[in-house]
């Protein structure tokens, strides 16, 4: 294994990457601040939607369907994000990591299948 042996200077990259992304971050922040208006008045403190003058209690309660649909949404991503790394390493698998994915695929074919059939994903 020639890679067993990794150099701080093989994390050179990600710590630029590191470095630009909160830089910016803090940069765009600070650049807002510095550049934007400054005189505060009622109309601009006041809460906006989407040009709609606000009406009623903000803390009415949601349809559980909408967080189910959310939740599922979270669970099937994640799986589907555990297949990246196999597909990278598609060819050192070999043949078991095939029969590996499949079964994989297989369970969440079947999770699916168990959402559809308690009709999860109906909004009605």
């Amino acid at each position: 294994m020639e890679h067993a042996n990794s150099m701080p200077i093989d994390y050179l990259p990600i710590f630029i990457q590191l470095i630009v992304a909160v830089g910016f971050g803090v940069g765009t922040i600070i650049i807002t601040h510095l550049i934007g208006p400054k005189v505060r008045t009622e109309n601009k403190l006041g809460a906006f939607e989407s040009g709609v003058e606000v009406v009623g209690n903000a803390r009415q309660p949601f349809s559980i369907k909408y967080f189910l649909v959310a939740i599922l949404f979270v669970i099937f991503d994640v799986e589907v994000i555990f297949m990246y790394p196999w597909a990278v390493n598609f060819r050192e698998m070999g043949f078991q990591g095939l029969i590996e994915m499949f079964i994989f695929m297989g369970l969440l074919l079947l999770g699916f299948i168990y959402v559809i059939k308690k009709k999860a994903l109906n909004w009605d």
